[in-house]
Parts: structure tokens; C-alpha cells; sequence
């Protein structure tokens, strides 16, 4: 249960996040109007000027991160139904080829402006490690009745579940302005996740094994800007992606006998795969070049325009943290006892369900729920401007 985490806002982006993977975006602010004078009315250019609005969300990112939470939900789903089934194990392999690439990529992408200044510290706080011990608890809690081990500790070194998106992203954003000082940031990066492979003595420590593999495509988000989101977004390359998509699926129905999938977790050193030790850097090149064509296609897909489920992206934080209760539940309650649930509308049931579910997880009524868990505030706990001025001097 421990191996098969979000596949990964923002996670929640800067929201994965699963990732959806990651914080979620600074939502836009007011600002107070200038208080009438009881004089009389000053002419327009006299009046004081107004801060400038914050920058609106944009609908392709808050798009993309919901379409790849649903994918996050919907692979977990899929999870009991590989065995027999060589057609699930196709899919789920190519799903997890490339929903977890993409979740990171734009996490690195919102991830850009982190400078290890005080408020950015505090936001990194409270959005990604308060979230993370929260539910490392709650997870713990909750699995020692659905994986039957009472006598499971509570761990925060250890990521359970869902929980390693949280750690790694933590050790990533602060580790962003050493990737923006050095010389070729996306080789060195590379060059860190092929040795990672090679060593099966990293151990599950904050899972350090997963941040180390998975760090090329924060690198990489770090390194890109707009204007290369807008290159994969053109008729082209929408075509183009049809089959590029039909052909990494033949490929996966090809490997789904062969266990492939297991690579894309990035939970393993070669030798714990059962495979030869060099294997890991080839297997990271080739995945890392895989996976970025997948993810291409998959932008490439992502409407730029405002749609019914634009606001939920801004809210994949949620999914991705609520909705892996949901899936341990499955477990106890037998979902996946009965037998027509392995067959072709059973398995497109679960489909459905996964997606509705996390769906429901994203919405604004969950949000008001959970919010004081997922995005808390916690001023208490931090120094007002004047006291940390005070400190200082």
C-alpha cells in the first residue's frame, strides 16, 4: 500500500497538488476603495491610485491540474483491477507513464518565484508541511483498521500513502533557487535521478527515492515559461498527439505482462525491480523522454478556455488528499468482491465513480469543510513584519 502513492496539485501546482498535486495559486485579491473626504470630490488624476489587481488564474493551469487529479483518482482505482486484466494493466501503465510527470512539471512551473524569502517560507508551511503532518496522522489512522494493522506507528519520516507528494515537494521548492543559480540545471538533475537508481540503500526516508527520480520534472518546470506551454498547445501538435497516444498504448498492452508499470513509480532502485543495477540510468532516460511526450500530448489536450470545471483546479489539493480515504475504504467494504466489477462496464463503473468522487472532493462546499486542514492559516504561529523588524534590529 505504501508503493503506489498519487501515482503527484495546485497537487495539487501552485496548487499537486495531486497535485494535483500542489498550494494552491494566491486567489485574487480586493483592495479597500480610498474613503470619501468630506471635502468636495477631487478630480480623477488627483485621487490617490489604487494596487494594482492581482494577476487572474490562469484557466489552462487550473484545467490541466483538474484533469490531472482525475487521473490520479482514476488510476488508484484501477489498482485492484489489474490482475486478469491485460487490457486495465495497459491502460493504468500508460496513465502512470505520464499524470504524475505532468502534475510535477507544473508544480516546478508555480514553483519559479520561490526565493526562500519569509512569506514564501510561511506559504510553504502551511500550504504543502501542516497539510502534509495532518494527514500522515490521519492516514495512519485510518489504515491501521482498512490494511488491518493496529499496531502501525505514526511516522512523519516515513510517507504513507498519499503523503510523499507533500514531502517531496517541500524538499523541491526549497531546493528551487539552487536549480536556478547552477549551469544546466535539467542535466544535473537527470545525472542525480539515474544514480538514485543505482542505490538501493536511500531507504523510504521522506521518500527520498521518489524525490530524487521524479526531481528532472520540477527542474524542468522551473526552466519553462509560458511561452513553451503555448508551443504544445497548437493545432499540431493536438493532432499530432492522437497517435502518438494510440501508439504508447499498443506499446503498454506490449508491456503489461512484463510489470513495466512498476518503473513510473519511482520508489525503487533497479536491484529492488529485479533488474540489473544499469538498467536504472538507462531506464530513467528513456522514462524521462517518454513521459515528456506523453505530457505534451496530454497539454496539448487541456482546453485554454474557461470551463465548467475550471474553478475545481484550483482545488486539487483537496481531491488528492480526501480521495485516497475513499479508495482505502474499498478494502473493508468489498467493492471490489464482486465479480462483475472485473468485467468491461464494471470496470468503466469504478471509472466513472473514481472521477465523480474526486470531482465532489474539489468543490467549493468540501473546501469549506477542510479548509482550516488543507490551507490553514496559522497566523498565530508566525511573527507579525513589526516583531520580526524588532527582532532583527
Amino acid at each position: 500500500m505504501r508503493q503506489e502513492g498519487i501515482g503527484q496539485a495546485t497537487l495539487p501546482s501552485s496548487g499537486t497538488e495531486l497535485a494535483p498535486a500542489e498550494p494552491p495559486q494566491t486567489e485574487p485579491t480586493q483592495t479597500e476603495p480610498p474613503q470619501a473626504q468630506p471635502t468636495r470630490a477631487e478630480p480623477p488624476q488627483a485621487q490617490p491610485a489604487q494596487a494594482a489587481p492581482a494577476k487572474k488564474r490562469d484557466a489552462f493551469f487550473d484545467n490541466a491540474k483538474y484533469l490531472a487529479i482525475l487521473l490520479v483518482a482514476v488510476g488508484h482505482a484501477w489498482e485492484p483491477l489489474r490482475d486478469g486484466s491485460r487490457t486495465v494493466t495497459a491502460l493504468y501503465t500508460l496513465v502512470y507513464a505520464f499524470h504524475m510527470p505532468a502534475f510535477i512539471v507544473i508544480s516546478g512551473h508555480f514553483s519559479r518565484g520561490f526565493d526562500g524569502s519569509p512569506q514564501r517560507v510561511k506559504r510553504l508551511i502551511t500550504g504543502v508541511a501542516v497539510p502534509y503532518v495532518v494527514f500522515e496522522v490521519a492516514y495512519t489512522l485510518v489504515t491501521r483498521w482498512t490494511d488491518d494493522a493496529p499496531e502501525r506507528d505514526i511516522s512523519l519520516l516515513d510517507p504513507l500513502y498519499l503523503t510523499w507528494f507533500l514531502a517531496a515537494l517541500f524538499i523541491w521548492r526549497l531546493t528551487a533557487p539552487v536549480w536556478r543559480l547552477v549551469r544546466r540545471p535539467l542535466p544535473l538533475a537527470l545525472a542525480v535521478a539515474m544514480l538514485a537508481t543505482l542505490s538501493s540503500a536511500i531507504g523510504k526516508d521522506l521518500a527520498l527515492q521518489r524525490v530524487l527520480q521524479f526531481l528532472p520534472y520540477f527542474v524542468l518546470g522551473l526552466l519553462l515559461r509560458p511561452e513553451h506551454f503555448r508551443l504544445v498547445r497548437r493545432r499540431a501538435v493536438r493532432v499530432l498527439a492522437v497517435p502518438v497516444f494510440a501508439a504508447a498504448l499498443a506499446v503498454a498492452y506490449w508491456a503489461a505482462p512484463r510489470g513495466v508499470y512498476r518503473w513510473f513509480f519511482h520508489d525503487d532502485s533497479a536491484v529492488q525491480l529485479g533488474a540489473p543495477a544499469w538498467y536504472g540510468p538507462v531506464m530513467t532516460l528513456a522514462g524521462f523522454g517518454c513521459s515528456l511526450v506523453l505530457v505534451a500530448c496530454f497539454l496539448a489536450w487541456v482546453p485554454g478556455r474557461h470551463t465548467w470545471f475550471t474553478a475545481l483546479g484550483a482545488a486539487t489539493l483537496y481531491g488528492y488528499l480526501l480521495h485516497g480515504f475513499v479508495k482505502q475504504a474499498a478494502g473493508p467494504a468489498h467493492w471490489y468482491d464482486h465479480p462483475w466489477i472485473h468485467q468491461p462496464l464494471g470496470v468503466l463503473a469504478v471509472t466513472l465513480v473514481a472521477a465523480l468522487t474526486v470531482t465532489l472532493l474539489c468543490t467549493s462546499p468540501v473546501r469549506r469543510v477542510f479548509r482550516y486542514v488543507v490551507e490553514p492559516r496559522a497566523e498565530w504561529a508566525f511573527r507579525r513584519n513589526d516583531e520580526g523588524g524588532r527582532a532583527a534590529a
